[in-house]
């Protein structure tokens, strides 16, 4: 028996749930967290939205890219960290004299 509606494929994202609203906006969401250290008030965003597919796409496509950078980033810092600390003596914060 059938509803009299049209089965549409929905589009997809690897890696990601995508899903459209009534109101025909497109959103996405990240299956997996971003790995590394991520911020909930800057890039990379988890949930992402567009007008259109493309837009969403788009816009995945910057969260992966900013992930990336996040991750170049902390790997750099986290050897920086460690060659402060094997230099600085053990102290932490500024000294006062």
């Amino acid at each position: 028996m059938s509803d009299g509606r049209a089965t549409v494929p929905s589009p997809t994202i690897p890696g990601w749930r995508v899903i459209r609203s009534d109101a025909g906006r497109f959103w996405a969401s990240r299956v997996k967290p971003f790995p590394g250290e991520s911020e909930w008030y800057a890039p990379p965003f988890r949930t992402v939205d567009g007008d259109t597919f493309d837009a969403l796409q788009a816009e995945v496509e910057r969260q992966e890219k900013a992930a990336r950078n996040v991750e170049a980033l902390s790997s750099r810092g986290a050897g920086q960290t460690a060659d402060k600390r094997a230099t600085s003596g053990g102290a932490v914060g500024p000294v006062n004299r």
